[in-house]
């Protein structure tokens, strides 16, 4: 005899039961929705240029290749609903990614995984659970998401100079999108600091960036900001999943390219907000740490080779060189090809988001 509680013959608990009610009244967390918005493919600040002769201890322009994705997140409440009601415990995706089902951080991502995280019972986040109803309630905080692998020598450097190397990454990850003070608004000098001052395309890039925040030259493509009169953080607890990997790269270079996914739980400014949404932001950045014999560059730094990003839920093509997430869920739903931004399974993809240019549509925050 079942004691759970049956509704039309299955054994859903009462507790469950009223939270689908509850959900077909109020509607689904986690959809903010923004107005549909033009998607821009950012290319790279220099076009590839005829092959010279390379001089000794010359530095080659970097060409980054800058790609910047923007997602609004869509209203799939019928589906969602669906989803809680046919399976309240959460077993469909079970195996897509080994989800902390027993409440446990996830164990550290070491390599590309096969499938998306397992979808989540639609829950609204509040205040004191601000990842509730996403992923990335199992992920790790802040650079404890980000995995470092073993080192071992490889190019130019030895085993520790790529130990030190992988630890610096890790740094400007941590300087550039996780920061306090970065992610309230601040000039973020401890990131710039680890990047080559020689490679002039990228600090002509930083220097307009943060003067004249454009298309071109958009801050939010290296560094995760808010604008602090538009938005503010929940609590001081970031959601992060991503590895950092190396190899041998050109002239002996260290290659390091980092993949990494931070979610950033939000409420309006001012006093009194409570509305929490969420603004995802996945980054792909490659570097290199050159050998000095051969490169013009400073003890401690790296060069850019190239970085991508996308982003989900932090404003579309404004431009003003700050995330600005949206808030309410009164607005009718963007249309077009969907996209989960939780789903690391595939690589950053070049080009344009959709065959007219328009943002995708995310379909959880």
């Amino acid at each position: 005899m079942s004691t759970g509680g049956e509704r039309g013959g299955s054994s859903v608990p009462d507790e469950v039961w009223e939270q689908f009610l509850r959900d077909s009244v109020d509607g689904v967390a986690d959809a903010p929705k923004e107005p549909s918005a033009r998607a821009r493919v950012v290319t790279g600040r220099l076009r590839a240029e005829p092959a010279a002769p390379e001089g000794w201890r010359t530095y080659q322009v970097a060409r980054p290749r800058r790609r910047k994705g923007w997602y609004v997140v869509g209203f799939l409440a019928s589906l969602a609903l669906l989803l809680v009601a046919l399976d309240p415990w959460r077993m469909i995706g079970s195996s897509a990614g080994g989800e902390g089902r027993d409440g446990k951080p996830l164990a550290q991502e070491s390599e590309r995984p096969s499938e998306a995280p397992a979808v989540e019972p639609a829950r609204r986040p509040t205040l004191d659970e601000p990842f509730k109803g996403s992923p990335a309630a199992h992920w790790a905080s802040g650079a404890a998401g980000i995995t470092v692998p073993a080192a071992k020598a490889t190019g130019w450097m030895s085993t520790a100079q790529v130990e030190r190397a992988l630890g610096q990454t890790r740094d400007f990850l941590t300087a550039s999108n996780l920061d306090p003070g970065v992610l309230r608004g601040e000039h973020p000098a401890r990131a710039i600091a680890l990047i080559n001052p020689h490679q002039k395309d990228v600090q002509g890039f930083l220097a307009t960036a943060f003067r004249a925040p454009s298309e071109d030259d958009d801050p939010l493509l290296l560094f995760s900001r808010f604008d602090a009169s538009h938005a503010r953080l929940v609590g001081d607890v970031v959601k992060t999943r991503g590895r950092i990997t190396y190899r041998e790269g050109e002239r002996g270079a260290l290659r390091v390219t980092a993949d990494v996914t931070y979610v950033y739980p939000v409420v309006r400014a001012g006093a009194g907000g409570d509305e929490v949404t969420r603004t995802i932001v996945r980054r792909e950045t490659v570097l290199n740490w050159d050998d000095p014999s051969k490169v013009i560059t400073e003890p401690g730094t790296f060069s850019l080779v190239s970085y991508k990003v996308d982003m989900t839920n932090g404003g579309c093509d404004g431009h003003t060189g700050y995330l600005t997430p949206e808030f309410g869920s009164g607005q009718e739903p963007s249309t077009g090809e969907t996209v989960d931004p939780y789903d690391r399974s595939t690589s950053m993809p070049d080009g344009t988001q959709t065959a007219d240019g328009g943002c995708r549509t995310a379909t959880r925050s």
